[in-house]
């Protein structure tokens, strides 16, 4: 990874370390992140920060077809409620691995609350480096966090490495256009606007590759309310948290810097 790679990716851990801490305080980024993000169907115990609504997590488990027995790797887990979610509903054993160590704090105490600690562990690592054994994953998920990866082509090379042949790689990402995300620090790095590619080349055979209706409204209407309850956010979050938070948003919905909102299902050949 190249010094701008490096700084891309400090960058995001500081900023993502503020917001998980700050995260657990905020009933109103709870509240507008339920209603117009992961849906009102979504069970609240699994609640999460990306966009995947209960019918998107469940077609994901189907893509992944594990079971009891099995080890489910999540890249990028953050509090990890999908994942969590997928291991209470799979029986699989879950390994959650995310740059912020304040998220593998607080996913880590989460999967305690939900009895599921003996099932789970969280561990500090990146898209490049999950610090995991070769061959140890039956599966691999991630949800709409690859686009921060600063190498794309080390995301697809660690997730081909640490899977094993006939496991399957399942995740939501959004597609960068790099024109638009130009002036945007963490998606400027590495713009992707097509994965196939990346993952053929890896050792991946892509099955699915779909564009997830009703991504755009989605985003728009959450960032939105987000972005109006920014003093609100300040109060319940803190100024740290709540600016990265909201510059975010902001520069997401006046730069449109997302081609489309996707869902990938490969196997490793």
């Amino acid at each position: 990874m190249g010094q701008v790679g490096s700084q891309a990716q400090e960058l995001i851990q500081s900023g993502y370390d503020a917001v998980y801490a700050g995260t657990q305080k905020s009933p109103t980024l709870r509240r507008l992140w339920h209603e117009h993000a992961e849906g009102l169907d979504f069970p609240e115990e699994f609640g999460h920060i990306s966009f995947v609504t209960l019918a998107q997590l469940r077609l994901m488990a189907s893509e992944l077809n594990v079971s009891k027995g099995d080890t489910l790797v999540d890249l990028g887990c953050g509090l990890a409620g999908p994942a969590l979610w997928m291991a209470r509903e799979t029986g699989a054993d879950l390994v959650g691995v995310d740059l912020s160590t304040v998220a593998v704090e607080q996913a880590g105490a989460r999967a305690a609350e939900l009895g599921l600690a003996g099932q789970c562990r969280f561990v500090a690592g990146s898209f490049a480096d999950s610090t995991l054994a070769t061959a140890s994953a039956d599966g691999v998920m991630s949800e709409d966090a690859i686009q921060y990866a600063p190498d794309k082509r080390a995301f697809a090379a660690e997730a081909a490495r640490i899977v094993r042949p006939g496991g399957r790689l399942v995740f939501t990402v959004f597609e960068v256009d790099p024109e638009h995300a130009a002036v945007m620090p963490a998606l400027s790095v590495d713009p992707v606007s097509d994965y196939r590619p990346l993952l053929e080349d890896a050792g991946f055979s892509v099955e699915t590759y779909e564009e997830v209706a009703g991504w755009s409204e989605s985003l728009t209407n959450a960032y939105s309310a987000l972005v109006a309850a920014e003093a609100a956010l300040m109060e319940e979050m803190g100024e740290v948290a709540a600016r990265a938070l909201v510059l975010e948003m902001s520069l997401t919905l006046q730069l449109k810097p997302y081609r489309r909102r996707v869902l990938v299902a490969a196997t490793r050949r």
